[in-house]
């Protein structure tokens, strides 16, 4: 099965403080399927690094109040590109992201708080029918 993969998770650099954050569940992942690695932020034409961004009143806004909502909504219309290339039926994705956060992401404040909703590109993947895993979720993880 191809499967989707924020590439941060991959050990990328490319979050947006320019670091990747390597997830060593993806290892046994990457034995029995093909990991297909996406960054919607930078698919988008976002820099790495960029100012960090969270998703307030719908929109996303970064910390100096520029709306990045075309650039990420672009991106994840780039990787639903990819997903139907690919034939993907699922995705592991970074928690907390206004892009891949799936279940709860930062509350729009920049103060650290959560709240539930899912990132723009988690919610694209989920209307088309893709699983949407977050990194925390390893034993769904392992069962894929």
């Amino acid at each position: 099965m191809n499967i989707l993969v924020s590439a941060c998770l991959l050990g990328v650099s490319c979050r947006y403080d320019g670091t990747g954050c390597l997830l060593p569940e993806l290892e046994e992942l990457k034995k029995k399927h093909h990991l297909i690695p996406v960054c919607p932020e930078v698919y988008g034409g976002l820099t790495t690094p960029r100012p960090p961004a969270e998703i307030r009143d719908g929109r996303v806004v970064n910390r100096e109040g520029e709306d990045v909502t075309l650039q990420y909504e672009k991106g994840a219309r780039e990787v639903l590109k990819l997903a139907y290339l690919f034939d993907c039926k699922a995705a592991v994705l970074k928690e907390r992201s206004p892009a891949c956060g799936h279940g709860r992401i930062h509350n729009g404040r920049f103060d650290g708080g959560m709240t539930e909703g899912n990132g723009i590109l988690a919610r694209l993947l989920m209307e088309e029918g893709i699983a949407v895993l977050g990194e925390t979720e390893t034993d769904k993880i392992r069962a894929l």
